[in-house]
């Protein structure tokens, strides 16, 4: 894929849309693009956060860990950013992020992501956002977990 092709990807992702072609020029060079085969893990929970995430193709799993195993509480798809929460905290990843299928996903550095987030406050802003969705579906489907509990 072209340079040129590169930007135009990265222009389509809902956080980098208002950032200046040069910029995302060098976002494209200094970023890497990683393949994974299904059932390939991007990183572990409990690994150190060093990177953050955007799916190109495919798409991911995102697994905790729960009684019995492994469990399933999202999915990453194109253009969806996943790895953030390790690196804005400086926590340990907080899940696993497994390739559902063949999936290709954009590596960007913990400090080319907070150099992006310094340069265009947009950035933050989107970041924002996206966590605060999660954190409402999140709490929603804790609501429905716990008014099942006290159904029983």
């Amino acid at each position: 894929m072209s340079l040129e092709q590169e930007v135009d990807l990265l222009r389509n992702i809902p956080i980098f849309a208002n950032i200046d072609p040069a910029k995302l020029k060098l976002l494209a060079f200094t970023s890497e693009r990683i393949a994974y085969a299904p059932g390939q893990d991007v990183f572990r929970r409990g690994e150190p956060g060093d990177a953050a995430y955007i799916v190109i193709e495919g798409s991911a799993d995102i697994l905790v860990d729960g009684a019995e195993g492994e469990v399933k509480v999202a999915e990453a798809k194109v253009n969806d950013l996943v790895g953030e929460i390790a690196i804005l905290c400086d926590v340990p990843r907080t899940a696993t992020v497994r390739a559902e299928t063949a999936l290709t996903m954009l590596r960007i550095s913990k400090d080319l992501f907070f150099q992006l987030v310094n340069e265009f406050p947009a950035i933050a802003i989107e970041v924002m956002r996206e966590l605060a969705l999660r954190l409402e579906a999140t709490t929603a489907r804790l609501r429905d977990v716990m008014s099942q509990g006290a159904d029983a």
